[in-house]
Order: structure tokens, then C-alpha cells, then sequence
């Protein structure tokens, strides 16, 4: 059987980030993507241009669609879009029992635009009350937690609210990288290099 992924985030029109690379990454692993769309972005290699939410009612219409018609084995999320949006999102992702929730805490694109206010940042808590596991990079795990050591910033999550942290280093200087996994139970680490891309 195929896993279907319903990918819930905002689209890049570089391919780059978003939608596009989720569903370019859960082809390639062998599953099959499904979408709800959170905003339309107008970004390349170098920066975000504009930004446009979608309203939350069609980001709801979206996922009823493929829940209702072809089910969903997983969720993924990414840019939101909006506080209201979240709190809307979490609800309706209650309703589906027993699916793993991917819940990454996009706030800031990689050319530094800012993709959430301190509103849906707020909102986020709802989400990962509900996440099997939250990917947050380095400066979004600090924006989520005020911490400045990041194991205890996983820690506090994983406390509040519940879901596994994995800490996604790339963020961090220097060649040699770290991502940390941090469930309540255990903590697994992985290193590698840099690649210059």
C-alpha cells in the first residue's frame, strides 16, 4: 500500500522550499502527496517577494476533500499562513485518529522573511499539542521556547506539550552539524558536514 501524505503548507514558486519540496521528497520515498494549500508565495534563490494567505475556510475545504475521498495515512505541515488558520487546522486534525502529524514550525524563509506573526506563533501550541513530532531549526526552536541552549528548549516542548523534538542543526555555524532527536525518554543524536550547495 502507498502512504498517502497530506502536506499541508504554503507553495514556493522556486521549488525550492514548501509544498513543492514536500511533495517532490514524499514522491521520491514512494508515497503519494496530497495538498492543502496555506498561502501562495512569490519567491526564488534569493528572497521572498510577497505572500499571500489563503483563507482559512478553503485550507479546511482542502483537507476535507482528500480525508473524505481518499484518506489519510500521515500529515505534514509547514507555513501556516495565520493564527486563525492554526487553531482551525489543529482542531480538524484532532478528528483524525491515530494519524502520525508532522508538525514543522516554519516562522522564517532561509533568506530571512519573516513567515509568521507573533499570533500564529502563539497558535503553534495547539499544533503540537496534537504532533507526533515538531522539526524546529535552531532560531525557530529559540522563537518557540526563549531558550538559548536548544536541548532545553526540546526539553520544554517535549514537556508542555507532549511530541518528540527534533532539532534540526543546519542552522548552527561551523562545518560539522548536529541534529538532536528528544523524546521524553531518550535523546539520539546524528552529525555529518556541511554541504556547500
Amino acid at each position: 500500500m502507498i502512504a498517502r501524505v497530506l502536506v499541508i503548507a504554503g507553495s514556493d514558486s522556486g521549488g525550492g522550499a514548501g509544498i513543492q519540496a514536500d511533495i517532490k521528497t514524499i514522491t521520491m520515498l514512494g508515497g503519494h502527496a496530497m495538498t492543502a494549500v496555506t498561502a501562495i508565495t512569490a519567491q526564488n534563490t534569493q528572497g521572498v517577494s510577497g505572500v499571500h494567505p489563503v483563507p482559512a475556510e478553503m485550507v479546511l475545504a482542502q483537507i476535507d476533500a482528500v480525508a473524505s475521498d481518499i484518506g489519510v495515512d500521515a500529515v505534514k505541515t509547514g507555513m501556516i499562513g495565520g493564527a486563525f488558520t492554526a487553531e482551525v487546522i489543529a482542531e480538524r486534525l484532532q478528528q483524525l485518529d491515530g494519524v502520525p502529524i508532522v508538525f514543522d514550525p516554519v516562522m522564517i524563509a532561509s533568506s530571512g522573511a519573516a513567515l509568521a506573526d507573533d499570533a500564529t506563533i502563539a497558535a503553534f501550541g495547539k499544533l503540537m499539542d496534537i504532533a507526533t513530532i515538531a522539526t524546529p531549526n535552531l532560531p525557530e526552536l529559540r522563537r518557540l521556547t526563549s531558550e538559548e541552549d536548544p536541548v532545553a528548549g526540546a526539553l520544554h516542548l517535549v514537556g508542555k506539550h507532549g511530541c518528540a523534538v527534533l532539532i534540526k542543526g543546519g542552522h548552527d555555524e561551523g562545518e560539522a552539524l548536529a541534529d538532536a532527536l528528544i523524546e521524553s525518554d531518550n535523546i539520539t543524536s546524528w552529525h555529518g558536514q556541511r554541504i556547500d550547495t
